[in-house]
């Protein structure tokens, strides 16, 4: 857990002090992993896509295990795996993109690459902090939670699963693409509940968790397998709607999407405070018991 913790500093380090780290985490060699299992269908592609990345990774990690210098290696290793999950976009570097536009029509346009699995994000707070929201939990949030759980091998599933279930571009057929999909989508439950409850803690707790029961009242009980997370978009919206209504719904600035994208940024940065914070509570925990 503490070589796991440091590598995670690490890496958001790196991010914040050199953001063109992102230029080489794309997807080039995934996308052509995919392409040569045509002859593959359904879920049997699937699991190969993505269980011969993984079993890679741990083979790689048990063969440092046996190297001299061993625990210096598989920091650097997991350093690599980790800073690769974060992408094939930089979160923060989408965020600035939008910030820094030089007119609205550059800002719709830098909002779309909020988006993974295709879908148009509308210009206005309640979509964008949605959209926001949606990003941080396959960029940041998720690769972290599976990164402490199963170290970079997690981590590695998660992005290759989010990157097969979610883009479009990627060529499978039906049942795959159903397969990939809920895969995702199971992928995403964990950290996504988990993330719900830090934007309560940091941000409204009455509007967040009361979007989130609601969700899961109107819902069937395993809806979220179909449709996805939709609980953390519920809860986004409802934070975001708060907001705005705080100003009675007539000040511009409470409904300005990029007013509203620099408030969420900084609530998303205090829940990210809170995730490594309760891991470092565990691990002196860990070492007092």
């Amino acid at each position: 857990m503490a070589v796991s913790l440091l590598t995670a500093l690490i890496a958001l380090g790196l991010l914040h002090m050199a953001p063109q780290l992102a230029h080489w985490r794309g997807d080039g060699g995934f996308r052509r992993w995919v392409a040569q299992l045509n002859d593959i269908a359904g879920p049997a592609r699937v699991a190969i896509t993505l269980g011969v990345p993984v079993v890679v990774c741990l083979l790689v990690m048990g063969l440092i295990g046996w190297m001299p210098g061993s625990d210096v290696l598989r920091l650097i290793f997991s350093l690599v795996v980790l800073l690769y999950c974060f992408g094939p976009h930089a979160f923060e570097a989408d965020l600035e993109a939008i910030l820094k536009a030089a007119d609205q029509p550059a800002r719709e346009a830098a909002a779309q690459a909020l988006s993974d699995d295709g879908d148009a994000v509308s210009w206005n707070a309640i979509a964008l902090g949605e959209a926001i929201a949606y990003a941080a939990l396959r960029r940041r949030f998720g690769v972290l939670l599976w990164f402490f759980l199963l170290g970079p091998a997690g981590a590695l599933l998660y992005r290759l699963a989010q990157t097969l279930g979610r883009d479009p571009s990627l060529r499978l057929d039906a049942q795959g693409r159903s397969a990939a999909h809920a895969f995702a989508n199971i992928a995403d439950w964990l950290p996504a509940q988990l993330m719900v409850f830090t934007l309560a803690l940091v941000g409204h707790w009455d509007a967040v968790i009361g979007a989130w029961k609601r969700w899961h009242q109107q819902q069937s009980p395993h809806g979220w397998y179909v449709e996805g997370p939709g609980f953390l978009g519920a809860a986004a919206r409802a934070d975001v709607q708060v907001d705005i209504e705080a100003g009675d719904g007539y000040a511009e600035e409470r409904s300005d999407p990029i007013a509203e994208l620099i408030r969420l940024r900084g609530t998303l940065l205090r829940a990210l405070l809170a995730w490594l914070s309760l891991v470092a509570v565990m691990l002196i925990a860990g070492w007092m018991s």
